[in-house]
């Protein structure tokens, strides 16, 4: 009985390791893009760089962190002193009994003072 149990918590303790090896990356990924687009608001609310640009150049961080959002799914708005930024993605977890998907929402706003 006692290495049935022993059996059982080794292969638990690997399914969670696995599991963390597939889920954790793209947390890490969507914490860095966040991190990049408030920079990029911070930046930006003060100069007079094009949606469009500020649009590509998130882009370009989104392919450098292997997050599959494109330019056109980048929403940038200027509102007078408020710049905002957001996008929407997901993420599909591939795992051998239950493949899921991870649904991202970074958002990001600044206000020129």
């Amino acid at each position: 009985m006692n290495r049935i149990k022993s059996l059982f918590g080794l292969l638990v303790l690997i399914a969670t390791a696995y599991l963390g090896w597939k889920v954790l990356p793209p947390f890490f990924s969507n914490y860095r893009f966040e991190d990049a687009c408030e920079s990029e608001a911070l930046l930006n609310s003060y100069s007079n760089k094009s949606e469009t640009e500020i649009r590509n150049t998130l882009a370009a961080k989104a392919r450098d962190y292997d997050i599959p959002l494109s330019a056109d799914q980048i929403n940038v708005t200027r509102n007078g002193n408020e710049l905002a930024i957001w996008a929407d993605y997901t993420v599909h977890i591939d795992v051998p009994v239950m493949p899921f998907d991870l649904s991202f929402h970074p958002a990001t706003k600044n206000k020129r003072i």
